[in-house]
């Protein structure tokens, strides 16, 4: 039967005349749409083939509009915009940190041209690709010279690479951490080529453990922001100023891995402990550490300050070129900088820092005013304003919370799982967070400007049933 029924399926030109596929071919391309028949023709052979008895074929129609909804799914963007509704606000999973309008533009300006990423104008001789950013994270930070790599784990790679490499660095056992992704500090030491030497216990660090551990072998002394938990009860730590006291004893650097990334104090927005870079400059450190697309509120990257000595050590490593960022990466950081060069510009125009910043009466007004529009929405049965907690990060800083107001939806038909679903295949997707069988869109992580746009995807959403009364 099979051979008889194979000889039947249509040829790629007879579904390539279909009115279904030709559209497509003018909308997209001819390639992709050959592509997308053939494949589809080899699985229906396979089909056949293993069928243990005779099979319907599909029509020509049928066939070709099965082969068109395909192609059409998998023009879909992975990546695309997201309506960020889980009050995560530098949500790894949806990218950290949004960019600022200055960062965009500038991103876009050296984008659509050539760019003097390694050229100085002025004397038309070959630069240094982070002079562009440089001169900036100096004056915020008070360093005496910066570089910049693609992420912070980059940046800790690099610099134990270049300081340390064959050598120990001491670090306390209570900061040997974890993060995302089984991103894990141990690991990333022993790939430097340095070693590590624990101190003290995980609850309790005293200065005398570091200094009993220094050896002749010792390169460093290293301080790791733990940004992802926190340990409380019976504690001790070193200071920052004690350990810098201590390494100029014995003549060795001082590393500080403040993780986030803060330009400015946190306090403000109700976020304590979290280290600024110019304070860690200030108390003394040789190289400070941290990220540039989360508390910084700019693009992916690991950003290097301190002084001009390890510096260049750092700088001059063969490894440094493979870390390098491009011209987009560049022109985004030095956009967000300059804005930090006024506070109150920054906050105005940092994506984060305007989140941060938004009163919980804003929040709750803009609640009371969606709600009942959401309410609307055929797939809902209930939409209601409920007070909840925010969270400044998810895989680091989860421990730091904020007041916010949310919109609960409970769904009309179907379960709460199938109307987020539906939610993050729309347009725009709206990513919200299920809480107690309910679906919680939180206005902490939503600016203004995407309100109208929560409200249509919504009501774009489909019961399946008609909507309960």
């Amino acid at each position: 039967m099979a051979p008889n029924i194979l000889r039947n399926i249509p040829s790629v030109s007879d579904l390539i005349d279909s009115p279904q596929l030709k559209g497509l071919i003018d909308r997209i391309s001819h390639n992709v749409v050959v592509t997308g028949v053939r494949r589809t023709l080899d699985d229906l052979r396979k089909e056949v083939a293993g069928a243990a008895a005779e099979i319907v074929l599909p029509s020509i129609s049928e066939l070709a509009e099965r082969i068109a909804g395909r192609i059409l799914k998998s023009e879909v963007p992975h990546l695309r915009p997201v309506i960020n509704a889980t009050g995560i606000l530098l949500h790894t999973g949806l990218g950290r940190a949004p960019l600022a309008q200055e960062a965009i533009d500038a991103m876009n300006s050296v984008a659509a041209d050539y760019a003097s990423v390694e050229l100085d104008l002025t004397t038309g001789q070959r630069s240094q690709r982070v002079v562009v950013v440089e001169e900036l994270l100096t004056q915020l930070t008070g360093a005496e010279a910066a570089v910049v790599v693609n992420n912070n784990a980059g940046a800790t790679m690099l610099v134990l690479a270049a300081l340390a490499a064959d050598r120990e660095v001491i670090v306390s056992r209570g900061q040997l951490i974890e993060i995302g992704g089984s991103f894990r500090l141990p690991d990333v030491m022993s790939t430097s080529g340095a070693r590590l030497h624990e101190v003290g216990t995980t609850n309790k660090t005293h200065l005398a453990d570091y200094e009993q551990a220094i050896n002749d072998d010792t390169a460093a002394l290293m301080r790791v922001h733990t940004s992802n938990y926190t340990v409380v009860g019976f504690t001790a730590e070193v200071s920052l100023e004690e350990m810098v006291a201590l390494g100029r004893r014995h003549r060795l650097p001082v590393i500080d891995d403040i993780g986030s990334g803060a330009m400015i104090d946190f306090a403000k927005y109700g976020f304590a402990n979290e280290p600024v870079a110019a304070d860690s400059i200030k108390a003394g450190s040789d190289v400070v550490l941290f990220s540039g697309d989360k508390l910084l509120g700019g693009p992916q990257c690991g950003i290097i300050v301190g002084r001009r000595e390890s510096l260049e050590k750092i700088s001059s490593h063969p490894m440094m070129r493979a870390l390098r960022v491009d011209k987009i990466t560049l022109a985004a950081l030095a956009a967000t900088l300059r804005l930090y060069r006024d506070a109150d510009k920054a906050e105005e125009s940092i994506p984060l820092l305007q989140l941060l910043s938004t009163s919980l009466e804003n929040l709750k007004n803009r609640a009371e005013r969606m709600a009942p529009q959401i309410a609307d929405a055929e797939a809902v049965a209930v939409a209601e304003v409920v007070e909840d907690v925010a969270y400044l990060g998810g895989g680091s800083i989860p421990t730091q919370q904020l007041p916010t107001y949310c919109i609960s939806i409970t769904p009309a038909h179907g379960g709460v799982d199938q109307l987020a679903a539906q939610l993050r295949a729309g347009e725009p997707a709206v990513v919200g967070r299920i809480q107690q069988d309910r679906l919680l869109l939180d206005l902490r992580s939503i600016p203004p400007r995407r309100d109208q746009d929560l409200v249509q995807a919504v009501g774009k959403t489909e019961s399946g049933a008609e909507k309960r009364g």
